[in-house]
């Protein structure tokens, strides 16, 4: 896609902090990061969201995340690490080419809790949703 700042990255056009690159994907450090270390990983081809995605490209996708996610844990040495994947506007997608974050969390790094905004539902919603998602 031609206005896409990942494939600009990925045919050079845009310079970014590299951490891995294979033929289908690339790391690179997260120009505004919530934290040393934060990375975001994506293939190099361009597929929108986790519905455009191939199953095959986003297991090998999944297999770097883990290693990268080990890498930093062994080498930065974070209290957490959050690994978060955005699909469309109301998510939270600002960049509209598959990639996943991987947030090392320090002491000092500032984490949002979502517990607060958590539903509390019936037995009956339950049977519900589980019904629907069958």
């Amino acid at each position: 896609m031609s206005d896409c700042i990942f494939c600009k990255i990925v045919k050079g056009e845009i310079p970014a902090h590299k951490v891995y690159e294979d033929e289908n994907l690339l790391v690179m450090l997260d120009i505004n990061p919530l934290s040393k270390g934060h990375v975001l990983v994506f293939p190099k081809g361009h597929y929108e969201n986790i519905h455009d995605i191939p199953e095959d490209v986003l297991m090998k996708l999944t297999s770097v995340v883990k290693k990268m996610s080990q890498r930093i844990k062994e080498r930065l040495h974070p209290e957490g690490i959050i690994v978060m994947q955005n699909n469309g506007v109301k998510a939270g997608q600002s960049v509209f080419h598959f990639h996943i974050h991987i947030k090392p969390v320090y002491e000092d790094t500032p984490v949002s809790s979502e517990a607060h905004l958590r539903k509390k539902l019936t037995t009956e919603e339950f049977s519900e949703i589980c019904r629907t998602l069958q």
